[in-house]
């Protein structure tokens, strides 16, 4: 079933991270995931062509369009480090805990790390620990909602989506010395 939720528009782009692959709808940015490359220990969560709903009106392309560009170029400021703050609009796909769960991690300063716990008592849900862990897992919105700053309680260095090494690179790049695995 095709719902107005569903990505309309892709955009594949390098950076010095590697591929980042965008999707979006007319609401915002849905999904930003990068590409692994051969040898990288993470599977691919890229979006295929055939799972975008390219059949909505023009004006719904369009706005997604625009919205793929804006955060094409927020990252390219990302990555240089003229930009510490996402300003395009975001549409992820989740259940209202996982949309809790993203929107505080959104709201987590650049360069600064936070745990597991934080968020779940930013969220009033203290004892939610671990389904915060996986919220923060299932984040289809890679760098701009900033799952790679939660790290353990202990300090070290937990698990990413898109591998340890990825982590470590986004938390050096703003600024964090990274912590051990």
């Amino acid at each position: 079933m095709r719902t107005n939720m569903q990505p309309i528009a892709k955009l594949n782009f390098k950076t010095e991270l590697g591929l980042l692959s965008l999707c979006a709808n007319a609401s915002g940015i849905t999904h930003l995931n990068i590409v692994p490359l051969t040898g990288d220990d993470w599977q691919s969560r890229e979006i295929e062509e055939k799972e975008l709903d390219t059949g909505r009106p023009q004006a719904e392309l369009s706005a997604a369009n625009q919205h793929l560009l804006q955060a094409q170029q927020e990252l390219n400021e990302y990555f240089i480090g003229e930009r510490h703050q996402f300003d395009v609009k975001l549409a992820p796909k989740g259940t209202e805990f996982q949309r809790q769960v993203w929107h505080a991690l959104a709201e987590l300063d650049y360069g600064k790390s936070c745990s597991y716990a934080q968020i779940a008592n930013r969220i009033d849900r203290p004892k939610a620990v671990r389904a915060v862990g996986a919220a923060n897992g299932a984040n289809p919105i890679a760098i701009i909602v900033p799952c790679h700053r939660v790290i353990g309680k202990n300090g070290a260095l937990t698990g990413y989506a898109y591998g340890i090494e990825l982590k470590r690179k986004l938390l050096r790049l703003e600024g964090l010395d990274c912590l051990s695995s």
